[in-house]
């Protein structure tokens, strides 16, 4: 993690600290996940994503506390916000699909803030997927900033979770609403690559970033020849390289794709995820 800007790796040593204070032997390891552990941070665009392990379930007044010490008001985020995680060692070695968080924190300068206190408390319809996916990003991505390397800290899905997990996902997506016409729609490129990033995983065995989980699918599919007898063509469609690439230039300042475009691909890979 050196290649971080310095403003980052500050934020991060200053947030293992405030929870060391908080949580003492308690905290036993402390990981960058998300874009960070991916190595596709981006100064101005991305979030933080942390998470911690300790030792043990904590009380409401020690989760409360490290809320308060870890809020952007009290510790500055750099990015566009921290969205922080604790998990207790059984949970994060269990490899279960379940949330089975500690606490959750949602803060930052352009983030809502949000507590939640207990899995149990967080609201269906926000979605329960994200957790288990995340852990298993951290499995195979996590960046150790405190304990023992990720891998060991975190066990991964099994194959038929991670199935059911992504299908969980891409079906909360496609649930949203989205602008009608043929028009750019505004976050249409993130809904675009992180259905690839989700193809990728099964397609592939591994965690990309969303760009370069677009570019493999991107590759995939200008490799399929459909005037092969022996190649199937990709089931996202013939157009899905050209899609992938004008989402991939819309995360640097071009047009992004249009609303019905980006529920035709994420549906192409739902169908072969759900296969």
């Amino acid at each position: 993690m050196t290649d971080l800007d310095p403003p980052l790796r500050r934020y991060l040593a200053d947030l293992v600290a405030a929870a060391r204070d908080v949580l003492g032997d308690d905290l036993v390891g402390a990981y960058a996940a998300g874009s960070v552990g991916l190595g596709a941070y981006q100064p101005g665009r991305s979030d933080v994503d942390v998470a911690l392990v300790c030792a043990d379930a904590l009380d409401l007044g020690r989760r409360q506390e490290l809320v308060a010490r870890l809020r952007h008001e009290a510790l500055p985020c750099p990015a566009r916000g921290l969205e922080l995680v604790v998990y207790r060692r059984a949970v994060a070695r269990s490899g279960t699909p379940e949330p089975g968080f500690e606490v959750e924190l949602n803060t930052g300068a352009r983030m809502p803030f949000r507590a939640t206190w207990a899995a149990a408390d967080r609201p269906a319809e926000d979605g329960l997927f994200w957790y288990g996916l995340d852990r298993s990003i951290l499995h195979q991505c996590g960046h150790a900033l405190l304990g023992p390397p990720a891998a060991e800290a975190f066990a991964d899905l099994s194959p038929a979770d991670l199935r059911r997990l992504l299908t969980d996902a891409l079906r909360w997506w496609l649930a949203l609403p989205t602008p009608p016409g043929d028009g750019p729609a505004p976050g249409a490129e993130d809904a675009v690559l992180g259905a690839c990033r989700s193809l990728v995983r099964v397609r592939h065995g591994v965690w990309l970033s969303k760009v370069d989980a677009g570019r493999r699918l991107a590759a995939d599919g200008r490799r399929a020849d459909p005037t092969d007898d022996g190649a199937a063509a990709d089931p996202v469609g013939g157009g899905a390289a050209d899609l992938i690439e004008r989402s991939i230039a819309a995360r640097a300042g071009g047009p992004p794709p249009s609303g019905p475009e980006a529920r035709a691909f994420q549906q192409g890979v739902l169908d072969e995820i759900s296969r």
